[in-house]
């Protein structure tokens, strides 16, 4: 039987390091935001609407130009919400496809990884087991601002946009903490473990 995670967590809390443990550690992980970036330039349906909706700017050549995209949406709720509303139910019918073909491979355990999974509620149905993972904020902050070259403001403005900490954690079926001061691996472990990932009789 084929088990599903949904890996998520705040922006700058460490998810994405985490899910490629995971990955490094033999479970097949479906990276859907980057998924979805893809999809803006493989799905020519959905670049029609995203430019209609957004502007032809957003993409040059037939490139998605992630930097315009991302200034548009980030500072507006609305339109964030309309963007969504296109993305999620192809990014879903993509992860359908790709998780059957891991079934067809007799994987015993998928990932699922996604920054807005509670803010989703076309994702709720798609997992067993939640993981949240979880750093404090003002370390969040700063990844974010490292990572990506912009000012704290831009940061908070995003994290706005997502549902808060509290509300991530009353969800999870199980909590890593990316916290600079505990080793992800044995939590991965653990969390392996408990899946029984390890016992390929299941």
């Amino acid at each position: 039987m084929l088990k599903t995670i949904v890996c998520t967590g705040g922006i700058g809390s460490g998810k994405s390091y985490f899910v490629k443990v995971l990955q490094k550690m033999g479970v097949p992980v479906y990276f859907s935001d980057q998924r979805a970036k893809e999809l803006y330039s493989l799905n020519k349906q959905l670049a029609r609407e995203l430019a209609v909706l957004l502007g032809e700017d957003i993409f040059e050549d037939g490139l998605l130009r992630k930097e315009i995209m991302a200034s548009k949406i980030f500072s507006d709720s609305t339109l964030l919400a309309e963007v969504n509303k296109l993305v999620h139910p192809k990014v879903l019918v993509d992860f359908d496809h790709w998780r059957n073909e891991r079934k067809k491979n007799r994987d015993t355990l998928v990932v699922l990884e996604s920054a807005i999974y509670f803010e989703t509620p076309l994702f709720h149905s798609v997992p067993d087991i939640v993981v949240v993972v979880s750093a404090p904020e003002e370390l969040r902050v700063k990844r974010v601002m490292e990572r990506d070259g912009i000012p704290e403001h831009r940061v908070r403005e995003r994290m706005a946009l997502q549902c808060s900490e509290e509300e991530r954690l009353s969800g999870a079926d199980f909590v890593i903490f990316a916290d600079g001061k505990r080793a992800v691996l044995p939590q991965a472990y653990n969390l392996l473990s408990r899946c029984g990932f390890f016992d390929k009789s299941i």
